[in-house]
């Protein structure tokens, strides 16, 4: 069929979402405004296409996305009176070259979605207008077929009209009409439905109809037609396929109706059949690609949720149905109790890359590669392959195996992958993470599975890819808790959901209260009140870290401040560590903000310490030690925190801005044992020894008995915290040491 060709121009460049709708309209009206049999002018059709084509656009759009306007503007189609035969086709040619064209405008669905929808809406588009028509057709001819029937039996008067009524619907209706006695023995048919089985009428006349069954009819097509020879039922109407004479297969819509005598006895069966065989195989049609993927011809998201919710069923078949990439039919394995699934999540490692150093033609066919090779890995029964999108697949199995199948068929994918991809000379390694998951169906819904094997598949990926990991539902859980946390952390800072402990640093000299370390706590609603540790990373990957730590800054250096006010004559005043993340240090308002901060609250930098770990330094180049080295000048302390458990050159110490090192508690652990490792003791007495002589304070982290803290004392330390003096707590409670040992 030919469509008017498209016109020229940007098609964006029109003056709105109206504008564009009219020109489909336009170009719908000239395609089918010939072959419609209207006393309409074209204009005023038009205006009869333009709700239908409204439908079709907010359809394309809609979410959720729903078929069923599709199906409306097919069948308005037959109200208009577009009844020629390629009225249809030719509708059906405009929305496939120009709805996405003129109304896909929403930027959240993707080409593929749109062309996907776009498909789906011709396929139902199909739908309601041979619906419309074949009510429209079946009411017109059998109401004319049953008042022909009845005047055949008619008074003597009327037989020769009535006859010649019945001869002009009989022989002259589209649909084929045929007649039957009870028995099945067939009385007459007319041309039509002689053409529909091959245009040999001895071959349709000679079978009874309890003859004609087809494989596929559903089992309910002959209880029906049992109960309407009985005379249990006046009528009914069924979609069933026939053999025609060449073994070929006619699909028809079949309305078999009961004829009675005039004393109401049943007496002769009459069936319309309307030829669908065209139109199921455009329906298969579009149903194929409405369930495949364009590039690669596997099943899409779409197929693979179906198959994927049939296995996951309760008292599904041990085999899906499914074989292979196109879902031939598998025999079945086993007994729904003890039907199981296996489902590989499979992303490629480093496809991001490929696409963009040598384009995505490249990497299509980087893609049609992976899909053939995919495809001869799932080849047994119950066994498909789908493309959910991108350079993401899925492979699924069904049957008893259990956790073997599944690992089994992930190692064919992995074997399969190792060979390289030759592209345009190319040799193309290619890599994949996989996240496996096995078990019994009827207890996880598709969506659970998928998330699963989606969490599965990062955590092969964060180890390295190339691999396959199998699913732990208590790693799903700490992903889910951990999405959930990321996802809540935005709204917690705007709720104040965040508060500050702070842990008292002591002099060991003397054990008075030298300051306190800010440590931030998040009191969340569900989760209770939890540490640093899971939230700060996330904090740190969403990139919250840098107004959080603002946050916490403010929050300490306020504190600080009040400290003072409240205790005016204490000496010197009391100072407060905050730690600085690596983030923050690279963020380009660390200095401004700082100083912005210590001015508002009135605090001297002296009495502010940002800790900044050793692992964040390692390395470090001027660029990033410059705002460093700026706050040290301000007077602002400067605390390598962690120290020891990097792998800088010592010798660096002398570069950094730093004013005093934290050393980590694994250097002093063992100094709660007795008798205490002399191992221990030179090697703390070294790093003290080599701090002093940089002038450089040391502060110890993790004293949680007496006898440790008197060690440390002894080999020069300066500070400590830990349990052994407080545990962190409320601002108020900073002077409160209980000096009890802990262990």
């Amino acid at each position: 069929m030919k469509v008017p060709s498209q016109p020229s121009g940007n098609v964006a460049e029109a003056d709105g979402p109206e504008d564009r709708l009219r020109r489909f309209v336009t170009i719908w009206g000239r395609a089918i405004f010939p072959v419609t049999a209207t006393s309409l002018t074209r204009t005023e059709f038009e205006g009869h296409l333009l709700p239908l084509a409204r439908l079709l656009c907010d359809a394309l759009l809609a979410r959720p996305f729903d078929t069923g306007p599709g199906q409306r503007a097919g069948a308005g189609l037959v109200d208009a009176h577009c009844t020629d035969p390629d009225a249809l086709g030719r509708s059906l040619g405009v929305v496939d070259a120009y709805l996405v064209l003129y109304c896909g405008t929403d930027p959240e669905l993707t080409a593929e979605e749109l062309r996907a929808r776009c498909a789906r809406l011709q396929h139902a588009m199909a739908t309601g207008y041979a619906q419309a028509l074949r009510e429209r057709t079946r009411a017109e001819q059998e109401a004319i077929a049953r008042s022909a029937l009845s005047a055949r039996s008619a008074a003597e008067i009327a037989l020769h009209a009535t006859e010649s009524r019945f001869r002009a619907v009989f022989d002259g209706a589209a649909i084929g009409i045929g007649i039957a006695d009870l028995d099945g023995h067939i009385v007459e048919i007319n041309d039509t439905m002689t053409r529909m089985f091959g245009g040999v009428e001895a071959h349709v006349r000679s079978r009874n109809v309890s003859e004609w069954v087809h494989p596929e009819d559903g089992p309910h097509v002959w209880r029906l037609y049992e109960e309407l020879v009985r005379g249990e039922r006046e009528q009914y109407r069924v979609e069933k396929p026939y053999y025609r004479g060449d073994g070929t297969v006619l699909w028809t819509n079949l309305t078999v109706s009961l004829l009675r005598d005039a004393e109401g006895r049943p007496q002769y069966q009459l069936a319309l059949m309307e030829d669908i065989t065209e139109r199921r195989l455009l329906h298969l049609r579009l149903r194929y690609e409405a369930t495949h993927d364009a590039l690669t011809g596997l099943p899409n998201r779409t197929l693979f949720f179906e198959r994927l919710e049939k296995a996951l069923a309760p008292g599904a078949s041990g085999a899906s149905g499914a074989s292979g990439a196109a879902g031939a039919s598998g025999a079945s394995g086993a007994s729904g109790e003890n039907s199981r699934f296996g489902l590989c999540y499979l992303d490629l490692d480093g496809f991001k890359a490929i696409n963009d150093s040598l384009g995505h033609s490249v990497g299509d066919r980087l893609l049609v590669e992976v899909a053939d090779r995919l495809q001869a890995c799932a080849t047994g029964p119950g066994e498909m392959v789908a493309r959910l999108g991108g350079d993401e697949f899925v492979a699924l199995t069904t049957g008893t195996g259990g956790e073997r199948d599944a690992t089994a068929l992930a190692d064919r994918i992995l074997a399969a992958l190792a060979t390289p991809v030759g592209v345009d000379g190319r040799e193309l390694t290619v890599r994949g993470s996989l996240g496996v998951v096995e078990g019994p169906a009827g207890e996880r819904t598709a969506a659970e599975v998928l998330r699963s094997a989606d969490i599965t598949m990062y955590r092969a990926k964060s180890a390295g890819g190339n691999r396959f990991e199998l699913a732990d539902p208590e790693a799903d859980a700490r992903a889910i808790t951990r999405h959930g946390l990321t996802t809540a952390l935005p709204t917690a800072l705007e709720r104040g959901e965040f508060f500050i402990e702070y842990q008292p640093l002591v002099h060991l000299d003397d054990g008075s209260v030298h300051g306190a370390e800010a440590l931030v706590r998040w009191s969340h609603p569900q989760h209770g009140v939890l540490g640093p540790d899971r939230f700060i990373p996330l904090a740190e990957d969403t990139g919250l870290i840098v107004p959080l730590g603002r946050w916490v800054l403010q929050e300490a250096v306020r504190q600080a401040r009040s400290w003072q006010l409240d205790n005016p004559g204490t000496g010197t005043p009391l100072r407060v560590n905050v730690n600085l993340s690596p983030t923050q240090l690279h963020h380009p308002r660390l200095v401004a903000d700082t100083v912005d901060v210590l001015e508002r609250a009135g605090l001297a930098p002296g009495a502010l310490c940002l800790e900044v770990t050793e692992s964040a330094l390692i390395g470090a180049d001027e660029d990033l030690l410059k705002p460093l080295r700026q706050l040290a000048e301000m007077g602002v302390d400067i605390a390598l925190d962690d120290f020891g458990t990097g792998y800088s050159n010592l010798a660096n110490l002398r570069r950094l801005p730093v004013s005093v090192l934290k050393l980590d508690r694994s250097f002093t652990r063992g100094m709660q044992q007795h008798p205490v490792d002399p191992v221990d003791l030179k090697i703390v007495e070294g790093i003290v020894s080599l701090a002093h002589s940089l002038e450089l304070a040391v502060t110890v982290e993790g004293v949680e008995t007496a006898a440790q803290a008197e060690r440390l004392r002894e080999l020069g330390c300066d500070t400590a915290q830990g349990w052994y003096y407080a545990r962190p707590g409320a601002p108020d409670r900073i002077h409160s040491l209980v000096l009890a040992d802990a262990v």
